[in-house]
């Protein structure tokens, strides 16, 4: 475990990511299943996101992988919210 690593619970920074309108609808999407934080399936909303992780899961059809570049302090508008990841190609 990486000691004074800053971190943010998952179903947090997808809230601040703006991936769905609420807290509670961003845990029931990672507790439903199909969620990978650096390789690891997880289902709990309480998991840890840092800086720099690789976040995939499925999407209205499609796979998205995501770095995570910041944390975030809010959930601001989405110009802001585009900020806090960097989408990773996953086709080659």
């Amino acid at each position: 475990m990486e000691g004074g690593a800053p971190f943010l619970r998952l179903d947090a920074w997808l809230w601040h990511a703006r991936l769905a309108r609420s807290k509670a609808e961003c845990a029931a999407l990672i507790e439903g299943g199909g969620f990978r934080l650096n390789r690891q399936p997880v289902t709990k909303a309480h998991a840890r996101v840092r800086v720099g992780d690789i976040l995939t899961f499925p999407r209205h059809g499609e796979v998205h992988v995501w770095r995570v570049l910041e944390l975030g302090t809010r959930r601001g508008p989405p110009e802001e919210a585009r900020g806090l990841y960097e989408k990773i190609s996953i086709t080659e």
